[in-house]
């Protein structure tokens, strides 16, 4: 192991045999958005892991009441965070490209969606978008500007008092997007502007921040890399030291016609990957009984399937059975017949890996 080499102690985990090739990361593409205590600590954890290109996106000032956070210093106050923080950013890895957008995505869509579109190498889509924001508003822009680009992202956010975090990743058509399962506020078309906190502030704690953050990265981290098991919703509870995980459904109900029609989309296509793995199913049932005959023992046989990456992934790492993709969404009924109020949002049935799995094979298949 080089000393001389930044990023020796990572690679250790090839040899470990957590992940077949970091150097996958020097060519990934993610976004930030929201440069504050999560986002800013995100971004440095990245830029010391080797991220190939690293967009920040935040149009905010560094201000005071941002120093009792992470990475911030008195110098930076009053410059725009994202020329703070590439400074920086830039100052710990100079090998990562820092990209900086200073602008509100809220009134900047169409700039939001060029940028994931094609703000990845040579042009292309970015590989991952964090959402680090602190509004509703901003949030809701970023899930409408992902399920358009059929764009995978992650959410983070802290409680008010700094007590609680939550991170939850939105995979377009296969898990919940944000308007899926809103908060009050934004399922009731509110203005959190309005809401009503008397002299109170809104806490921080660089504690919660980082832990948050260090979620974050992990599970994106799991996503670029190809190793563990990605979270789709986790929540934390610093009083009670409590981390629940749930897996979140797409609604049929969703106010984003986009989600709808991408859920039922990747449901065809599943109801399609059904059909003819039935198919396959009956094949290879020939060619066991085949097997039998010949070398007169049992030949195990299973439906493979090849991914993008070239990599074979047996039918028991994609669930039960290939049309078990379809359960990830909600069953579309009947709208004559379905319940208003959808109750089965929440499911902890498939892994991400697994969700992720049946994603890769989906998409492969409607690029055919």
């Amino acid at each position: 192991m080089s000393s001389d080499d930044p990023y020796s102690r990572l690679k250790a985990l090839e040899r470990m045999g957590i992940v077949t090739d970091y150097s996958k990361l020097y060519r990934k593409t993610v976004a930030i958005i929201g440069i504050g205590g999560i986002g800013v600590v995100a971004s440095e954890m990245l830029t010391r892991c080797g991220i190939g290109r690293l967009i920040i996106i935040d149009f905010d000032k560094v201000e005071k009441a941002n120093l009792n956070r992470l990475f911030y210093k008195y110098e930076h106050v009053g410059l725009k965070k994202v020329q703070a923080a590439s400074k920086t950013l830039k100052e710990i890895n100079p090998n990562v490209e820092i990209v900086t957008y200073d602008i509100n995505v809220c009134y900047n869509y169409n700039k939001l969606l060029e940028i994931i579109t094609t703000g990845g190498f040579d042009g292309k889509q970015i590989d991952l978008l964090l959402s680090c924001v602190d509004n509703y508003g901003a949030r809701v822009t970023i899930s409408k500007g992902c399920t358009k680009c059929d764009q995978i992202w992650m959410n983070s956010g802290v409680s008010e008092d700094a007590m609680n975090g939550q991170i939850q990743t939105c995979i377009p058509g296969l898990t919940a997007c944000f308007m899926c399962a809103p908060p009050f506020v934004v399922a009731t078309n509110g203005d959190e502007s309005e809401i009503k906190r008397g002299e109170v502030c809104v806490a921080s704690l660089p504690t919660t921040m980082g832990v948050v953050a260090g979620l974050l990265v992990q599970n994106a981290l799991k996503y670029l890399l190809s190793f563990g098991k990605v979270t789709s919703f986790l929540s934390y509870n610093s009083k009670q030291d409590y981390f629940p995980s749930y897996i979140i459904k797409p609604s049929p109900d969703c106010s984003d016609d986009v989600c709808v029609q991408l859920t039922e989309q990747k449901l065809e296509l599943a109801k399609s990957l059904e059909s003819e793995s039935n198919k396959l199913s009956d094949l290879n049932t020939e060619s066991t009984s085949m097997c039998d005959k010949i070398k007169g023992s049992f030949c195990e046989y299973g439906i493979t399937i090849l991914a993008n990456d070239n990599t074979l992934v047996s039918s028991d790492d994609l669930g039960v059975s290939p049309i078990a993709g379809a359960n990830i969404g909600h069953r579309f009924e009947d709208k004559s017949t379905k319940s208003k109020c959808s109750t089965s949002l929440i499911s902890a049935e498939d892994s991400l890996e697994i969700l992720r799995n049946k994603l890769s094979y989906l998409n492969s298949r409607s690029q055919q």
